[in-house]
């Protein structure tokens, strides 16, 4: 309170004055005790913009802008200072222009002597700057607070230096599940797991971070339903400006899903290296097998030639015994190899795996003694597989043997079959295996286990743990190779000491499964048929020559397809066209034997080979319809393969028909018959003319159309047998006119396409699928005459 009592006052207020006029950042002036301005500084005219003449006299409520409570503020000002003496505030004021600013507004009672108000000193200073910044800063903070509360993936909060919770995001609230109300005010640490809390991890991560100024790890944390998730933590410490702790900063992010995307992608490119490495080992063993059978072939061949001439020396007999079971092992490490390498030729089918895993049950016995156990469990509703069962039966008892091995002290084997989905999330990593459904071969063995390196060699040719002599270290790896090469998908799950299983994933079949067919173990049986071998190893083809003839077949042999192709088409009758799969020159061996079942209808076809590439296996299947004996054979499994062609009711190679075939070849019909034969090819024409003269028909050939159209014109025909194809017209709209001149004629295509449904629906007609055999073309006429009559 400002009071003036003696005459020196008066210098006090001339030097005041003198400051008040002096001052222009401060609005400095005097108001009357009613509120009605009398002094009026440069200061106050440069802030508020009135002159001292335009603003003397005048009320000081007139430098407050239109807004109630800043009126009652001005006037609670005034009764701070007249009883306190002095007043400080701030508030917003109105310049002469009408636009407002925000100032501090310092008010002092001026008193005399006796304590009467003489009125009121005002110092206003503009702060508009400082509140702008002030404004901007809290405006900073809540643009903050809504970013920090926006993150939904990051749980972002404050502790106290002591851990406690002092505010809590979204994003804390939806990894952790917690809200604000239910851990402001908690301990941290209850987010950690019971035993690292128990360790003392969360204050040891708060004394680093103190410490370091950061604390940064990846942990098991525990959200408020129990569930654990891997977290990413950083912990940052939060100091003032003098240095004194005042709390940390943390942040926390759910990284389960990134470290078990890590996880996938470690494993996949192991699977990829894995697959990577296999296939190039898989090359490797293709590429060398077909000359190493070639090798076993010969030495197979004449070792048993041999054997059957020296029946009565002893001597003779062991050795030359002993010479074939080495051939035999040899011939089995190669079978191996192609197994191991996706290269065996599989005829797979339907099969219920349950059947045939009962049907072996003895077999595996018999392999495994006494000391083991075997228990078989098979879940209900087995679906069938799509498998080639003997190679399959192969796979079975070399892993059975691996797990007798196993267990030297006995123990127990257990075969299982279920039913198994193999989902999106499973396959993701596995490239070459696709979800769906499977049926699964798990055999477990209560043996020795395999550590975990052990288990990642475990596929690898040549690689095994038995001691040297003992095992060719091929069994898994051939296993490995013939489940991928059907489709499937295997794994190995062992530990030491507790056992070993292999889980097998066959794909499912919707087929009926076919009834199991016992192995034939008759003794070899020769012939009196004529057989042409087409061999270009001419130590094969002396060797396989002298087996046949040693069954009594006749022989013929051809070096490559072209010389088979001639001494077919010289009219020698050849009942078994024996061929190498893999021949060189321009004409491949499964177009030779086309054109050999063409040239001779009757024929059958027998390919070897010790690796069939592509040329009759295709996925991995041979083709349908084709035959297969795998070098090296021995005398008795060719003369069963021979036999077994010979007397096959299925058609050759190449060859099917819409027809029903009939064992009519070379007998002629009893009643002749005018066929006229339309096709444009002129060798196609001659054959089939030379078939129906052997059938005792009248053929007449046509290469048009337009030709058949004038041919039945000027003749009576019964029969018309045209190809689809033809260069002026479609054989089907032939046949359409054909009919309509002769309305009593058959009508049968040959062709080696299919007859489009509806195209031919206003006449009767029969198809014939080139190429076709002469007992089909005589069923063919046989079942044409019948539907005339």
């Amino acid at each position: 309170m400002s009071r003036i009592e003696n005459a020196d006052s008066r210098d006090v207020e001339h030097w005041a004055t003198l400051w008040a006029a002096s001052v222009t950042e401060f609005a400095v002036f005097a108001l009357t005790s009613d509120g009605f301005i009398s002094t009026w500084n440069p200061g106050a005219a440069a802030i508020y913009g009135y002159t001292s003449d335009a603003i003397i006299g005048k009320h000081a409520s007139i430098l407050l802008p239109d807004d109630p409570h800043e009126r009652e503020a001005f006037e609670s000002e005034f009764h701070r200072a007249h009883e306190k003496g002095s007043s400080v505030a701030e508030g917003w004021r109105k310049r002469k222009d009408g636009s407002v600013f925000w100032a501090s507004i310092v008010t002092t009672a001026l008193m005399d002597a006796n304590g009467t108000l003489l009125g009121f000193a005002k110092l206003v200073r503009d702060e508009s700057e400082k509140q702008k910044a002030h404004e901007a800063v809290i405006e900073s903070e809540r643009r903050f607070r809504l970013l920090v509360d926006g993150v939904s993936d990051h749980a972002i909060f404050m502790l106290s230096p002591d851990g406690l919770v002092t505010n809590w995001n979204n994003g804390a609230r939806r990894i952790k599940g917690y809200t604000a109300q239910e851990i402001i005010g908690s301990h941290f640490s209850r987010f950690y797991t019971p035993e690292d809390a128990a360790a003392g991890l969360p204050q040891r991560a708060l004394e680093i971070a103190a410490r370091d100024g950061r604390f940064e790890s990846e942990g098991w944390r525990v959200r408020r339903d129990g569930t654990r998730f891997v977290a990413h933590v950083v912990v940052d410490a939060i100091r003032d400006n003098s240095g004194t702790l005042l709390g940390f900063a943390k942040i926390t992010q759910d990284v389960t899903e990134k470290r078990e995307a890590d996880k996938l992608l470690e494993r996949t490119r192991a699977e990829l290296f894995q697959a990577q490495k296999m296939e190039a080992i898989g090359k490797l063993t293709g590429g060398v097998a077909h000359d190493f059978n070639n090798v076993l072939q010969v030495l197979s061949g004449n070792l048993e030639l041999l054997q059957s001439r020296c029946g009565r020396d002893q001597w003779t007999m062991e050795r030359l015994g002993n010479a074939i079971e080495a051939v035999e092992r040899g011939a089995t490490l190669a079978s191996q190899l192609l197994a191991f390498g996706r290269r065996q030729a599989l005829r797979p089918e339907a099969v219920n795996l349950g059947v045939m895993v009962r049907a072996t049950d003895d077999l595996l016995r018999r392999a495994l003694g006494e000391t083991i156990e075997v228990e078989t469990v098979v879940a209900g509703g087995l679906w069938n597989a799509f498998v080639d069962v003997h190679q399959l039966e192969n796979v079975l008892l070399n892993l059975a043997i691996n797990a007798r091995d196993a267990m030297p002290e006995g123990g127990k084997l257990t075969l299982e079959l279920a039913n198994a989905m193999l989902d999106d999330s499973y396959v993701r990593s596995l490239s070459d295996v696709p979800a769906g459904q499977y049926v699964m071969l798990a055999v477990t063995d209560s043996g020795t286990g395999m550590s975990t390196d052990v288990l990642e060699k475990a596929f690898d040719p040549f690689f095994t743990t038995k001691p040297e002599g003992q095992g060719t270290g091929l069994g898994l790896s051939m296993a490995y190779g013939f489940v991928k090469q059907s489709g499937g998908h295997i794994r190995i799950y062992s530990e030491l000491g507790h056992g070993t299983t292999v889980r097998i994933y066959l794909p499912r079949t919707a087929s009926e499964a076919r009834e199991m067919v016992t192995r034939h173990n008759a003794p070899a049986a020769g012939g009196s048929e004529t057989v042409l071998i087409v061999e270009d190893d001419t130590r094969v083809q002396k060797t396989v020559i002298a087996m046949l003839t040693d069954l009594g077949y006749n022989v013929l042999k051809a070096d490559n397809p072209d010389q088979a192709i001639a001494v077919l088409s010289s009219g020698v009758h050849v009942d078994l066209l024996f061929t190498d799969v893999v021949m060189p020159g321009t004409l491949k061996s499964t177009e030779m034997a086309r054109s050999a079942v063409q040239i001779q209808p009757h024929l059958r076809v027998l390919f070897t080979s010790g690796y069939t590439q592509n040329a009759i296996v295709h996925g991995g299947r041979l083709d349908p319809s084709v035959e297969l004996l795998s070098k090296p054979y021995s005398r008795k499994e060719l003369a069963y393969k021979v036999r077994l062609v010979l007397g096959h009711e299925e058609q050759p190679l190449g060859v099917a028909a819409d027809v029903n075939s009939a064992n009519t070849s070379g007998i002629a019909e009893s009643v002749s018959h005018r066929v006229l034969v339309v096709d444009d090819d002129g060798p196609t024409r001659d054959a089939v003319s030379e078939l129906l003269r052997m059938l005792g028909h009248r053929p007449t050939v046509a290469a048009t159309a337009q030709a058949a159209i004038a041919a039945v014109a000027d003749a009576p025909f019964s029969t018309l047998l045209a190809d689809v194809n033809l260069p002026d017209m479609s054989g089907i709209e032939l046949a359409r006119r054909v009919a309509l001149l002769r309305k009593d004629i058959s009508v049968i295509f040959a062709s080696g396409d299919s007859i489009p449904d509806g195209e031919a629906s206003d006449f009767h007609w029969q198809a014939l699928r080139k190429p076709y055999t002469l007992d089909q073309l005589q069923l063919a006429l046989r079942k044409a005459h019948e539907n005339d009559a």
